[in-house]
């Protein structure tokens, strides 16, 4: 006799209940899944074999979904399968669709666990990541708000979209606030990223094929400035000619003399830089803009400056002022030393405004994520009012690391100039293995950094992955209110874990307690929510 599956679904239920309660060794020798990919001893065993399987599986499934019935539709083809002895051959691909059909619900639990599980995790570990901050609870209180599901093309006050009466009152303060931290007599908060606000600034500045000079990616420049052989969004996306300025390896920054050369070198030959970038992703020293700005300028090339990593300490006012130093116009991000969401913006003069409106709307967005926005509003006001403070303690915090490093052993750049004068310090880590393997082991401690090429890597051979650097950050954790003691202690546990090689088990238990203390944002208005406190509204 053919054997037929039953489908009484609350009848499955209770025996699946009864074998739940089952001595583990028992539940595991009939586990549905293992029964499934089991081939059965004796060959006519096979279809009562694989109906206990699917007996237990389906009982198993409608017990998890609180009694639905997931098998109306599936139960029929099994037994045509097991009346027609074909079972054994369709099983994989009807496992698969036995488990599409069940699992949605798991996976949409699985994602907020994920969310929950990063949350914790950074409760526990040691943020020094250059490019990251943490914003405050108004902050995170503003993008979870309405703003992020409306649309609002265009200038504030000319938009495309109706419904925009609150939202074209907070852009405007935006703009406004952003004015007076940088001094900025045309302010557009429309760029999504600093990646979106660089293309727009080649957009309203440059041709495609006109050359661009800025830094390469090893030493120390951003992809978006980089060539299209390498997908460089200068050259991949806008089609610029990219030019290399040269940096002084040992100074880590460029080299005025040879820039300058280049710059005439360029002009002598008929390709003059259209645009030339200052700025960087690896930036301890403020760069030479008021040295070079006559030079670029004499060829009729346009300044730009990337304060992506930077525009938290220029508004606090403690690193250089580029604006005033002959820069035509500022790209920037909003979520590094700047401690906002993550968003972008453009700094320049009233006379290129229109240009830059024309190639932000329509050229680069259409909507602009305008909870980022109402976000970005709030991070203003907070660094009009804390700004000075914090970013004074980010290069107390920076140096201090770097210097405490530097005691145990580690090699870290730039010693002659007190290593850094902003939120980062770069770290030659070639004595203790590579850059990609020490990002990783670190992290196994709850201590996260990132690899990071050195200016000379590429010539010597060595692959981004495996570079011969690392690179720290300290925006976050000053932002959680460490000071230089603090540093000490983390470079105490970075030594640890690159020159004593403790197992990282051991480290790891010590920076979880070790981050006990410090859970709240500073330099902000309200903290009554912790830095990193997973906040469910479902």
């Amino acid at each position: 006799m053919t054997p037929v599956l039953e489908e009484n679904v609350s009848q499955r239920a209770h025996h699946y209940q009864s074998y739940c309660k089952c001595d583990k060794d028992f539940r595991a020798h009939f586990d549905p899944f293992s029964l499934l990919f089991k081939e059965p001893q004796q060959p006519r065993a096979r279809s009562g074999h694989w109906r206990l399987a699917f007996f237990l599986l389906f009982a198993q499934l409608e017990t998890l979904n609180a009694g639905r019935c997931v098998t109306s539709t599936i139960i029929p083809i099994i037994n045509v399968m097991l009346a027609q002895r074909v079972f054994i051959f369709e099983r994989d691909n009807l496992m698969q669709k036995v488990k599409s059909m069940a699992t949605f619900r798991d996976e949409y639990d699985h994602v907020f666990s994920l969310l929950q599980q990063h949350h914790k995790w950074f409760q526990e570990s040691i943020p020094l990541i250059a490019s990251e901050n943490v914003p405050s609870p108004a902050v995170r209180e503003a993008i979870v708000t309405d703003f992020g599901n409306r649309y609002a093309e265009g200038w504030p006050g000319e938009r495309v979209y109706a419904g925009c009466r609150f939202i074209d009152q907070v852009e405007f303060k935006c703009i406004e606030l952003m004015k007076r931290l940088f001094n900025a007599e045309f302010v557009d908060v429309r760029p999504i990223s600093g990646v979106v606000a660089n293309l727009a600034v080649y957009t309203a500045f440059a041709e495609p094929g006109d050359t661009l000079l800025a830094l390469s990616i090893p030493s120390g420049g951003h992809i978006t400035s980089g060539k299209k052989e390498l997908g460089g969004t200068a050259g991949a996306v806008k089609g610029l000619n990219v030019e290399y300025l040269p940096l002084d390896y040992k100074e880590l920054n460029i080299d005025v003399d040879k820039a300058k050369s280049k710059i005439q070198e360029l002009a002598a030959k008929g390709k003059p830089p259209k645009f030339v970038m200052f700025g960087a992703s690896v930036f301890p020293f403020p760069h030479p803009v008021k040295e070079l700005a006559e030079a670029v300028h004499s060829v009729n090339a346009t300044i730009g400056y990337d304060a992506a990593h930077v525009a938290g300490l220029i508004a606090g006012g403690q690193f250089q002022d580029p604006l005033r130093e002959g820069a035509d116009v500022v790209s920037l991000s909003t979520h590094k030393t700047f401690f906002g969401p993550q968003h972008g913006g453009i700094l320049s003069w009233e006379k290129y405004a229109e240009k830059i409106k024309k190639a932000t709307f329509p050229g680069m967005v259409s909507n602009h994520h305008l909870h980022a926005v109402a976000g970005l509003t709030i991070a203003c006001a907070e660094m009009l009012e804390f700004g000075k403070e914090y970013a004074g303690q980010i290069v107390k915090n920076a140096k201090a690391l770097a210097q405490a490093l530097h005691e145990r052993g580690l090699n870290v750049l730039a010693e002659h100039k007190g290593f850094t004068q902003s939120h980062v310090i770069l770290i030659d880590i070639t004595k203790h293995g590579d850059g990609g393997t020490i990002e990783e082991t670190l992290e196994k401690a709850n201590v996260i950094i990132n690899r990071n090429l050195l200016p000379w890597d590429i010539k010597v051979g060595r692959h981004f992955m495996h570079p011969g650097g690392i690179r720290m950050g300290v925006s976050e954790v000053t932002r959680l209110g460490m000071k230089p003691p603090e540093m000490a202690e983390i470079a105490e546990f970075v030594k640890r874990v690159i020159i004593d090689k403790e197992p990282v088990e051991k480290v790891k238990t010590d920076v979880t307690e070790f981050r006990r203390d410090y859970q709240k944002v500073h330099y902000c208005f309200e903290n009554a929510t912790e830095a990193y406190k997973y906040i469910k509204i479902r």
